[in-house]
């Protein structure tokens, strides 16, 4: 007859086994609960937080011209007066395809805003009022709309009756690349594309002419 092994054998090599795995058991899964603390507290790198090597995509240029928006985000400075202001291509109402380069020779008021911002629809009559006052000087301005709809800018401008440029910022990526913290927000840009003045906040019909008389070069 076959001897049948003692099943109190059976379950002391059993017990010896299992004491044999628990210490790799126990440190396995350490390993992997160091590894989760890891990511949660760095971002999901193991070695600390990833470089900034995003670039800002915006719209192509035409005509196969080169992308203003090949410009590091981290490298991106805040622009002061006297500074070269960044190019950039948005479309208007109409699908142009428009840069602000494209406007180099004449003074430039660049206007970031939104139809929600109170502030913004504020200030619009006085910008539309010194866009018509200084025709003969070829007074430009784009009013860069912040992540709306084409119809609720469209609407926009039809209500208030304004006939400057409205541009469609449908990323946020110019706004981004201006530092635009608040709206509404203007620079006045010479027509040699120099930043002559930043205005954070609503603009009055005083102020728009002070900025502007320094923008076009008069005492």
């Amino acid at each position: 007859m076959t001897e049948l092994p003692d099943s109190s054998e059976e379950r002391g090599d059993g017990k010896r086994n299992g004491r044999s795995r628990s210490p790799l058991l126990f440190l396995g899964g350490a390993v992997l609960l160091g590894l989760a603390l890891s990511l949660l507290l760095f971002g999901g790198n193991f070695f600390g937080p990833a470089a900034e090597t995003s670039i800002l995509q915006q719209l192509p240029a035409p005509f196969g011209t080169a992308k203003v928006a090949e410009l590091p985000a981290a490298s991106i400075d805040l622009l002061e007066v006297g500074d070269t202001a960044y190019n950039f291509y948005l479309s208007d109402l109409d699908g142009q395809n428009l840069n602000l380069e494209a406007f180099r020779g004449q003074p430039v008021i660049l206007n970031f805003w939104a139809t929600w911002c109170g502030p913004c629809r504020v200030e619009m009559p006085a910008l539309q009022a010194a866009y018509e006052s200084h025709q003969a000087d070829e007074l430009v301005i784009l009013a860069v709309n912040d992540q709306e709809a084409h119809q609720d800018v469209a609407d926009f401008f039809s209500e208030l009756e304004l006939t400057f440029t409205p541009l469609l910022d449908q990323e946020g990526e110019v706004s981004r690349l201006y530092h635009v913290f608040n709206f509404p927000t203007t620079y006045f840009i010479d027509e040699d594309g120099r930043v002559t003045a930043v205005h954070r906040g609503v603009l009055s019909a005083e102020q728009i002419e002070t900025y502007l008389a320094a923008t076009l070069n008069r005492s």
